[in-house]
């Protein structure tokens, strides 16, 4: 019944919040994960997220909530453990959950080193991680240049949405938000998996607009990051793909903008047969057709200005 894929049919999951969402101060952890490919940090927003946003994007969570349950599934929430740093608005960052191993990752923002708080509850056996802060840890050469990566090997350090999971194999990006340590970290954790790492596809952030898992052996692949499906480590490279089609823009709020148009392919599966898409990317809901594939298309209008769409939103807790 515990979640060990991305796929199997979906029993419980936990939803983001956007409510009290806000974009921290920018210490050196925030600047180089956030924003190593932004030069003149005056342009970036600081402080609360706009009320119009908040109200929003938490209607659209509704919205993906209230189709869930329609779908049997039960639906668990953050809690108000903690005051909000950052945001609850992408649990899929900070717990990393296979099986019945529940991680609260070592996340390299340290805005984000408490964020676990607000979802502990709803684990039954929570590891938390040690969370650097030593200035070590971060890289100032990555800033404009994608090649040199935000995060040194000093200690282990990721993000949970920097991996995927297909049973005994768990794909991990090796990028700004997840370092070679932490991929070692990971395959300690779970001695009876294989932990294969994804090296110089992309650097900017986590796994889920570069790579997603639709089910066992079939793919989404971005082809502006995956140039050929060898790239990836096997068992992955001998899967079969679908190369996801260019996105449909959906725009975003004002200046805020923290992710690329490729947040369309941020899907989350509720079944094989089944996943939810933005409701704007039609082109790759034909796409999925071709492989019995179903979509829901459900509104998530600030996926680019919050930074994350539906797999981001979610932890999947329990598949059957």
């Amino acid at each position: 019944m515990y979640a060990t894929n991305e796929w199997s049919p979906l029993k419980k999951v936990i939803v983001g919040s956007a409510t009290g969402a806000r974009i921290p101060e920018l210490d050196t952890s925030m600047r180089l994960i956030n924003y190593a490919d932004v030069d003149d940090i005056s342009k970036i927003n600081v402080g609360p997220y706009p009320d119009q946003v908040i109200e929003e994007a938490n209607e659209d969570l509704e919205i993906f909530c209230d189709f869930l349950r329609a779908e049997d599934v039960e639906v668990l929430r953050p809690q108000n453990n903690t005051p909000v740093e950052y945001y609850d608005y992408c649990p899929r960052d900070v717990v990393f959950v296979h099986g019945k191993k529940a991680i609260a990752t070592p996340m390299p923002i340290h805005a984000r080193h408490k964020n676990y708080l607000n979802i502990k509850d709803h684990f039954d056996n929570l590891t938390v991680t040690y969370r650097s802060k030593e200035n070590d840890l971060y890289n100032p050469g990555c800033v404009g240049n994608p090649n040199q990566l935000a995060l040194t090997e000093v200690a282990a350090s990721f993000d949970a949405a920097n991996i995927l999971r297909a049973n005994d194999d768990i794909l991990y990006l090796v990028s700004n938000s997840g370092n070679v340590q932490g991929a070692k970290y990971l395959q300690e954790q779970l001695p009876k998996t294989n932990v294969k790492m994804l090296q110089g596809v992309y650097s900017y952030m986590h796994i889920d607009s570069t790579v997603a898992f639709l089910r066992e052996g079939l793919l989404l692949i971005n082809p502006s990051r995956i140039k050929d499906v060898s790239q990836l480590p096997k068992p992955f490279c001998n899967w079969d793909y679908i190369i996801c089609p260019e996105p449909q823009p959906i725009g975003h709020y004002g200046t805020y903008r923290n992710s690329s148009n490729w947040i369309s392919m941020n899907l989350f599966s509720v079944n094989p047969n089944l996943v939810v898409v933005e409701e704007h990317q039609t082109s790759l809901q034909k796409e999925l057709k071709k492989y019995n594939i179903e979509c829901a298309m459900l509104p998530m209008r600030h996926a680019i200005t919050l930074g994350g769409s539906f797999h981001c939103v979610t932890i999947d807790v329990e598949r059957g």
